[in-house]
């Protein structure tokens, strides 16, 4: 009888992809879902014998997904397939009853692997077909500035949760085209009257540029402090050192991340303060001039049990997205 596949990932691209590698005579029964409320109710109604389930999700994330099925005793073979590589992520959803643990993007080998001792198939060679040539930023090419910014935000969450031993959330990011009149709306996630402090890091590299801006809530830093394990008052000084700390460690775990993806490199400049303890608002209003219309990569991180909000604003330029589009091409073959 035929394997039947459900593939859960709010990533068309990332399904895609992974459907593509899976045995060709599999391709028959493959179930998409695009979040874990979506894919409970499939396993519901269809006898699914393998789940590739993505963590970071809406609605209903992969960990929800993994306590529920063990709640419901399901019968299925989970596979968690992931950007966010922290230690602890593995040891939640292995916990929960997940089998392995793949880390986006996949990697076709460590498939073949976990099949192989199931005593499944290979799986087949990805097909090949012409490359996508669009140039406007449709809901595709959305979804793939969104998935590659999901596997190199993974990347930095990883070494985040590393150095500081905890367990960071790892937001879906938002990609938008916008005019800097609307950049206020791309930090939704930062409340109107908070009072922050950001910094600004330029980036060029392979027809490619931009400036990456760290927003940081000041009711951050104390906690920030406490897991750097800094000694002493917590001064204008000692907060920007502390500031320019997470930028470092966020901005360029996530260039680097993007920029494999995308078979290039990035320099960055040297950092720019924006400001310190003044309102969102305020501090785009004083920099509206550094951007006009610009490709909008928004991740808004967060640490489990610690009052630490940042968010990373990715911008490129206009004239780097065609350059972009032109990397990622190959990455939208069906």
């Amino acid at each position: 009888m035929t394997t039947a596949v459900l593939i859960c990932d709010d990533s068309n691209l990332a399904r895609k992809q992974l459907a593509r590698i899976l045995p060709q005579d599999w391709q028959e029964r493959v179930h998409f879902a695009g979040h874990g409320a979506d894919a409970l109710a499939t396993l519901e109604k269809e006898p699914i014998d393998w789940l590739f389930l993505d963590l970071n999700m809406p609605i209903m994330d992969g960990y929800q997904v993994l306590a529920e099925l063990k709640k419901r005793q399901l019968d299925v073979k989970v596979v968690v397939v992931s950007g966010d590589v922290q230690p602890e992520a593995y040891q939640r959803v292995m916990a929960l009853g997940a089998i392995d643990f793949i880390r986006k993007p996949v990697d076709t080998a460590k498939l073949q692997a976990i099949m192989q001792s199931a005593s499944l198939r290979q799986p087949a060679a990805p097909r090949q077909t012409p490359r996508n040539s669009d140039t406007e930023l449709n809901a595709e090419m959305r979804d793939v500035f969104q998935e590659i910014t999901n596997v190199a935000m993974g990347q930095a969450g990883d070494l985040l949760a590393r150095l500081l031993n905890v367990f960071v959330k790892l937001p879906i990011p938002n990609v938008n085209v916008i005019e800097v009149s609307e950049l206020h709306m791309a930090l939704a996630s930062v409340e109107q009257h908070s009072s922050t402090s950001a910094v600004c890091q330029g980036f060029i590299g392979g027809g490619v540029a931009g400036e990456a801006l760290l927003i940081l809530t000041d009711s951050s830093f104390k906690d920030i402090a406490s897991l750097l394990n800094f000694q002493g008052d917590l001064t204008p000084s000692t907060e920007l050192e502390l500031l320019m700390d997470v930028a470092n460690i966020l901005i360029g775990s996530v260039l680097k991340g993007i920029a494999e993806q995308l078979d290039m490199s990035f320099s960055q400049g040297h950092p720019v303060v924006l400001g310190q303890h003044a309102p969102v608002s305020e501090l785009i209003k004083a920099n509206a001039r550094r951007w006009r219309k610009t490709l909008a990569i928004e991740l808004s991180y967060g640490i489990e049990n610690y009052n630490i909000n940042c968010d990373l604003l990715l911008l490129f330029t206009e004239d780097s997205v065609k350059t972009m589009k032109h990397k990622v091409a190959f990455l939208l073959e069906e």
